[in-house]
């Protein structure tokens, strides 16, 4: 090391007259002294180190410089990771940014349940334990037909557990052209194989026959499973199974046939221009059972839905894994005020993402124009600010050939770069998540929340017009 960076390492303050400088004093009042003395000494380690790779920096040194990393250290660690942001992408099942947003009316109902005691497990009327999974049911078998329903943390925990319970050391036929990819790099045939169910592949990526099904059932098979292909689509000399074909089949072999939806819909948004199935529909068709989630086309918290016929349903309760895949009460809070939301017709005003979905090309542009005059109004001459038309999807690994028409006010700043405002805007006080081309900053209205319409003016002028 040279002799400068020797006298720089000797320079270093020791930890304790750290701690007599005026801000950690503060520091040491107000928060445990663990807290402040670690923070202190995970700075001048790394201090320490950067001097021991050869930098010759002075500043490194300096008791203010220290003092004001190790300020700022604790505070970062005091303030909490995950929080909102505003999404202006005209993505309305963001995966990244939390997929469905939940509606406030259901959160407050939520936290009122889970503020104090409740009765998750308690049968009020018979004075008895009972199940967590009552407070669902009824809306659930309503809501789709089936003739029982279990909820568990995730689609992928519905996947498992379903396998698991049906089909364990047992053949699971499924078409090579359904073997799908989910986020995280997650494949299915690694949901198998935890589950425990022998894969069966089918059929080629491009064409499944019926007769590939009917031939492949032997006397080791324990379901017959077809998968949604809802993140992607296969297009050109293609051949499908109709979900009612199956159905019939496995009646005739005695085998159960399911279905991973996915992105389960429980209402027809066709008349929003939304070609979607419901799981009502394949209910209907004879499906033994269909899992789907409750934060994608549902609208409601992370879920992994199983509905169908109860014998079977009642086999997936009683396997071990539901206990471990078991959902918690601010889940089936949420997700039980959300059912109740499409039972009493409210849905496409209570849910939020129903409420994106279904707004009309009219209302997006009367929201558009006025995101643009409070725009216009706060930014005065600093920026250009035009009403552009705008093409947002539906997210979510759900109805990935479906474009959404919409608006977006565009934000052109007279100075400065488009991608360092968007970079500054995406790592402010409340985050902001837009799209940027050459010519500004895009916020699609159809994402943005209707009372986020001020912060999101507030979060852009404070970078454009400080």
């Amino acid at each position: 090391m040279p002799p400068m960076g020797r006298e720089l390492l000797r320079k270093l303050p020791k930890v304790d007259e750290l701690l007599k400088r005026q801000s950690l004093t503060v520091l040491l009042d107000r928060l445990p002294r663990e807290l402040v003395v670690d923070t202190v000494r995970e700075v001048l380690d790394s201090r320490r180190q950067a001097l021991l790779d050869g930098n010759d920096d002075e500043k490194l040194v300096t008791s203010e410089r220290i003092e004001a990393e190790v300020n700022a250290r604790v505070e970062a660690r005091l303030t909490p990771g995950l929080r909102s942001v505003i999404n202006a992408t005209g993505v309305v099942l963001h995966t990244n940014l939390g997929r469905a947003p939940l509606g406030r009316h259901f959160l407050e109902a939520a936290v009122d349940v889970a503020a104090g005691y409740s009765n998750l497990e308690y049968d009020l009327g018979a004075r008895k334990r009972g199940s967590r999974y009552v407070h669902t049911a009824d809306l659930l078998q309503r809501l789709t037909g089936a003739e029982a329903s279990l909820v568990v943390n995730n689609n992928a925990a519905a996947m498992v557990v379903m396998l698991a319970a049906l089909s364990n050391k047992q053949e699971a036929i499924v078409s090579r052209g359904e073997l799908i990819e989910i986020g995280g790099s997650f494949r299915l045939p690694e949901i198998f194989e935890a589950s425990g169910a022998v894969l069966k592949e089918i059929g080629t990526t491009n064409r499944t026959h019926l007769h590939d099904y009917d031939t492949a059932v032997g006397p080791n098979t324990g379901i017959i499973l077809k998968v949604h292909r809802s993140n992607f689509a296969i297009v050109g000399f293609t051949n499908d199974v109709p979900a009612e074909d199956l159905a019939e089949l496995g009646k005739s072999k005695n085998i159960p046939v399911c279905e991973d939806l996915g992105s389960g819909c429980l209402v027809d948004l066709s008349p929003y221009g939304i070609d979607c199935v419901t799981v009502g529909g394949q209910v209907a068709k004879g499906l033994d059972l269909v899992t789907f989630s409750g934060d994608k086309l549902l609208g409601g918290p992370q879920a992994g839905i199983i509905v169908g016929k109860k014998s079977l349903v009642d086999r997936i309760r009683k396997h071990p894994f539901t206990r471990a895949l078991r959902v918690d009460k601010l889940t089936l809070a949420t997700l039980e005020r959300t059912l109740i939301s499409y039972l009493d017709g409210s849905w496409r005003s209570a849910v939020p993402i129903l409420k994106m979905l279904t707004l009309s090309s009219d209302e997006l542009l009367l929201q558009a124009q006025a995101l643009s005059a409070a725009f216009s109004s706060r930014l005065g001459d600093l920026a250009e600010i035009s009403i552009v038309a705008s093409e947002g999807q539906v997210g979510g690994g759900a109805l990935p050939e479906t474009v959404l028409p919409s608006h977006a006010v565009c934000v052109s700043p007279k100075s400065g770069s488009n991608n360092r405002i968007e970079a500054a805007l995406r790592r402010g006080e409340c985050p902001v998540i837009c799209r940027v081309n050459d010519t500004g900053l895009l916020f699609d209205v159809r994402t943005v929340l209707a009372d986020q319409h001020s912060l999101l003016v507030s979060c852009v002028a404070s970078i454009i017009a400080p």
